[in-house]
């Protein structure tokens, strides 16, 4: 079987920048486990499925260890292969995946994602994970399937150096790590190697959880964030109550066929 395949940075508008996530269309899904093989060997943090459903676009997502509900540099990049390789016209893409609908806006070169907020709450963090980094955060709260950390600068994110084997002991997506910003109204970093996934480049979903929290900390709608990962990335945020909406801007990197 051969399969057209595409990839795209997320998050940054050069190559070798933001996150990398391949693209598979599929006229019809193929088994999981043949999915998860596929993204197992493509060895990227997301690889994207899509099966066109009317005017929708069902979407899955693939780490190269597990199937997650939500990611949202590789929506972003699926969209922009729709738009860049696949011919797609039109004002907005919808998708549909495990966390329902999604919804992609073009506003001249930035690819607007639209996903449901998610907010924090107060739940007890396990010490083990805490003492998987070499700094102790001032704030600690659950956000589904996350943990989230506040640390008290944008230093003390850049200095994160996690002891991933400790992190992966506990059960999560991944840590989400975040200050506010020097530059820019908050920055942060993602971990998941529970997730196969040691850092997390640019972490679109992480993002329906951070915007809510500092959307209300800084007391505003419209935020800009960097994600300060070695590749780094950045998003235009702005809260909307129970919705969010991360802007971003996307490269293509590659276009070719895999045999399965």
């Amino acid at each position: 079987m051969i399969l057209d395949i595409y990839q795209a940075d997320a998050f940054t508008d050069k190559v070798f920048g933001g996150n990398p996530a391949a693209i598979i269309p599929l006229v019809e899904w193929l088994p999981d486990q043949l999915m998860q093989q596929i993204a197992s060997e493509n060895n990227l943090s997301e690889t994207a499925f899509l099966v066109k459903q009317g005017e929708y676009y069902r979407i899955r997502w693939f780490t190269p260890a597990v199937e997650v509900d939500l990611c949202g540099h590789a929506t972003l990049a699926a969209a922009h292969v729709l738009i860049t390789n696949l011919g797609f016209k039109g004002p907005q893409i919808k998708f549909i995946s495990r966390s329902g609908e999604l919804f992609v806006d073009l506003d001249n070169e930035l690819l607007i994602l639209n996903f449901p907020a998610i907010d924090i709450t107060n739940e007890s963090v396990p010490q083990d994970l805490i003492d998987g980094f070499n700094i102790e955060p001032q704030e600690v709260y659950k956000a589904n399937e996350d943990y989230f950390f506040v640390f008290k600068n944008e230093k003390e994110i850049a200095d994160l150096d996690p002891d991933f084997g400790q992190l992966k002991k506990t059960k999560s997506r991944g840590i989400i790590c975040t200050a506010k910003g020097d530059q820019v109204d908050f920055v942060s970093r993602f971990f998941a190697p529970a997730a196969g996934i040691d850092e997390d480049p640019v972490t679109g979903s992480a993002h329906t959880k951070l915007i809510p929290y500092w959307s209300k900390r800084l007391e505003k709608t419209k935020m800009v964030a960097w994600q300060i990962s070695s590749r780094k990335g950045e998003l235009f945020c702005t809260h909307l109550g129970d919705r969010v909406l991360i802007a971003g801007k996307a490269v293509s990197y590659l276009e070719g066929k895999i045999s399965v």
